[in-house]
């Protein structure tokens, strides 16, 4: 079959890394023939950005073919944003939309030129495809038909994703100089949205009672005002002695890393935590577990759909409205006392850790890599 995929490549968005990784899984199909067509980025000076992947990963991707004007494929798969629910030229169109504040928010649907999603009319060619059943249910909140909605989850590359040996994880915490640190990690754009303010909070409680625990934070600075976010959390949040007592032992990296260089920072940490918000997946989460690392999440959320308790422990939360850039959306709201409990529970319970970090990658593994992702789309390419 010929696939045009419509879509972002070469920037750590996480629309482009969705993409770029579907693409090589989908490569090692013989039937299908694809072609590929770069959508404008959502930002006038985002630039792309190459070493991201491996050389021969990015020289595959690249290689991918243009579509000639007016090409006929026997069907259109789109990532990117603003959505584009209208129907291609093709038989059938597949829309990737993601909706992380339990809607499809004002600010994305003026992007698309609507008013409102319940007065749009689907063409019966397009079907909808979302990652998770979070975002599943804030698509049909907004007025997407439930009928025409498919969730088919994110994965990740298990040649980059893995666990280590206890040798090769002492080495590189050493040249990470986090030898002697409990180190909680968080990797995320460090929006309101992301939770960094309650983790924040909850690292100044924790680091007060074991000085040996660390925050490592990584952001997206070339794309997102990252370090910017984490300042203006900081000061809404913390006390002047709590925000005293954190800094030195909280890191901020925000620097673009490759893949793989993210994955020695999973590998090296102690646990992973994300007290988020509002997300469609939380690509991270998975990626954390993946590489062995005890994951705390928020509850309620994306991440039921791919964590156990085997290896990932909750977050309480409750899902309530807040009034954001003039409209409601809806966001779950972790509970302060319990992410703290949780954070503790890692530090202390070594047996945890060691069960997480067999159990972990080997549920993830089973489930959710990029080639169970590219058969469920060809399935559903197909059907």
């Amino acid at each position: 079959m010929q696939l045009i995929v419509e879509g972002w490549r070469f920037i750590p968005h996480s629309y482009a890394i969705v993409n770029q990784f579907q693409l090589l899984a989908l490569q090692q199909y013989p039937q299908v023939d694809l072609f590929h067509w770069d959508a404008p980025f959502a930002v006038a000076d985002w630039q792309p950005v190459r070493g991201l992947m491996s050389p021969a990963q990015e020289a595959a991707i690249a290689a991918i073919p243009a579509p000639s004007l007016g090409q006929l494929a026997d069907a259109t798969l789109r990532l990117y944003g603003p959505f584009n629910f209208a129907a291609s030229a093709a038989p059938r169109t597949f829309v990737c939309a993601v909706t992380e504040w339990g809607k499809v928010t004002e600010a994305m649907q003026r992007a698309m030129k609507i008013i409102s999603l319940k007065d749009l009319t689907l063409d019966p060619r397009v079907t909808i495809v979302t990652p998770s059943a979070w975002s599943r249910t804030g698509l049909v909140f907004s007025g997407i038909d439930p009928d025409r909605i498919v969730i088919i989850p994110h994965g990740f590359d298990p040649a980059i994703y893995h666990p280590i040996t206890a040798d090769e994880r002492q080495a590189l915490r050493r040249q990470l100089g986090w030898e002697d640190d409990f180190v909680f990690l968080n990797v995320s754009v460090m929006s309101n949205r992301k939770g960094v303010g309650l983790l924040l909070k909850a690292f100044a409680q924790i680091v007060q009672r074991y000085p040996q625990a660390k925050l490592v934070l990584k952001g997206r600075e070339a794309i997102f005002g990252s370090r910017q976010s984490i300042s203006s959390s900081s000061r809404a949040v913390l006390t002047v002695a709590e925000a005293d007592r954190m800094r030195p032992r909280c890191q901020y990296l925000g620097d673009t890393l490759s893949f793989r260089e993210v994955a020695h920072l999973y590998q090296a940490a102690d646990a992973y935590v994300a007290p988020y918000m509002a997300e469609g997946f939380n690509l991270p989460v998975l990626e954390a577990a993946a590489c062995g690392l005890p994951v705390i999440c928020t509850q309620g959320g994306p991440t039921d759909d791919f964590t156990h308790p085997d290896f990932a422990l909750g977050i309480k939360s409750q899902r309530r409205a807040i009034q954001l850039e003039g409209e409601e959306r809806y966001g779950l709201f972790a509970d302060l006392d319990h992410l703290i409990t949780l954070m503790q529970t890692t530090i202390e319970h070594s047996a945890f850790r060691t069960q997480a970090r067999q159990v972990g990658p080997a549920f993830v593994r089973a489930r959710f890599t990029w080639q169970h992702v590219a058969e469920q789309l060809l399935a559903l390419l197909t059907s």
